[in-house]
């Protein structure tokens, strides 16, 4: 079955390769790495066995780097350019609808850029029309750190502090954030609510009339994290009719008193699209694996895996129709009514 995925870190992590920044998910690469084929957890050679068709690259930035934001995510995109000319015989960048088409007429996977951390705009709406103009279509207005804009859910990364940690409600989006929030509306850029604060959440959600995204996030109510949403939340989405893409991370699928005592199973991610797909409707999920920006304990661990999910949801009761729809039919919906 066909396979949409609304987010990974995998141009990320080609960059820590070969420019040794110290951030990448893993021990030692082998050296540089290249998105053909790769010792990573998403490389073209296995999205083909994956079946899928479409990825979203984040061009992930870590605000701990000390490096300019901006500066990080125009080299991220440099190398997702690169990456597409080298492979063109595979997959094909695409900014909007048309492209999507045409990538599916050649029989070739198609490739959109994200960004995950809205401080790359540094609150500027000129640098978020030119990322627009170099082809981003959709970000995230926060990481794991307060920025210019908003106020995320995950704010400490002390060891003292009690894991999962606690939403933060009474701080959300600044007066920039509300601004670009308001700009992406206007140009076309995808909005992004993971990570994001709860009050941040609910101030998007009132400063916006288009349907927005949750990337990569799961069900609070199954497991109990900040990072994912709440019966509200995901309600609140699928009535504006947005998507919440399924998240593949351990600590995001099961509960744990620390974050190594959690694991990813696809009996998890299948618990977690049912309570989603209960609450805000069939129309409200698809995917979004978080490949190469997670590890640990991980029964699907790279993307040629994606089938043991299939199966997994057949268990749950889905059926082959609504499979579909988590799989590629609601993205692909989404992007046709935004891009």
């Amino acid at each position: 079955m066909k396979v949409v995925d609304m987010h990974c870190d995998t141009i990320s992590e080609i960059w820590y390769s070969r420019d040794n920044i110290g951030e990448s998910e893993y021990d030692d690469l082998g050296g540089p790495q290249e998105l053909r084929k790769n010792r990573l957890q998403i490389d073209i050679e296995r999205m083909e066995k994956g079946d899928y068709f479409m990825q979203n690259f984040a061009m992930f930035v870590n605000m701990n780097n000390g490096l300019d934001p901006l500066e990080c995510a125009l080299k991220l995109i440099d190398i997702f350019y690169e990456e597409m000319e080298k492979n063109a015989d595979k997959i094909l960048p695409v900014k909007c609808w048309a492209d999507i088409e045409e990538a599916r007429r050649s029989g070739k996977m198609a490739a959109m850029i994200t960004l995950e951390e809205g401080q790359v705009t540094k609150g500027n709406l000129q640098y978020l029309r030119d990322l627009y103009r170099l082809g981003a279509r959709m970000m995230t207005l926060t990481w794991n750190h307060e920025n210019d804009l908003a106020y995320p859910n995950l704010v400490s990364k002390d060891p003292r502090t009690v894991y999962p940690f606690h939403p933060v409600e009474d701080h959300g989006l600044k007066e920039k954030g509300i601004e670009l929030v308001e700009e992406c509306e206007r140009i076309g850029m995808i909005l992004d609510v993971s990570h994001l604060s709860d009050g941040g959440f609910y101030d998007l959600y009132e400063h916006t009339k288009k349907p927005f995204v949750a990337s990569h996030s799961n069900a609070r109510a199954v497991c109990g994290h900040c990072r994912n949403l709440t019966d509200d939340m995901i309600r609140k989405i699928g009535e504006r009719g947005g998507v919440i893409g399924l998240n593949y991370c351990a600590s995001f699928l099961e509960e744990g008193e620390t974050k190594e005592a959690c694991r990813s199973r696809v009996s998890f991610m299948a618990r977690h699209a049912r309570h989603i797909t209960n609450v805000g409707g069939m129309d409200c999920l698809g995917l979004g694996s978080d490949f190469d920006g997670i590890s640990g304990n991980l029964e699907m661990d790279e993307c040629s895996k994606l089938p043991m999910l299939e199966a997994a949801l057949m268990l749950e009761g889905f059926r082959e129709s609504e499979i579909e729809k988590i799989f590629n039919g609601n993205v692909l919906r989404l992007y046709r009514e935004l891009l």
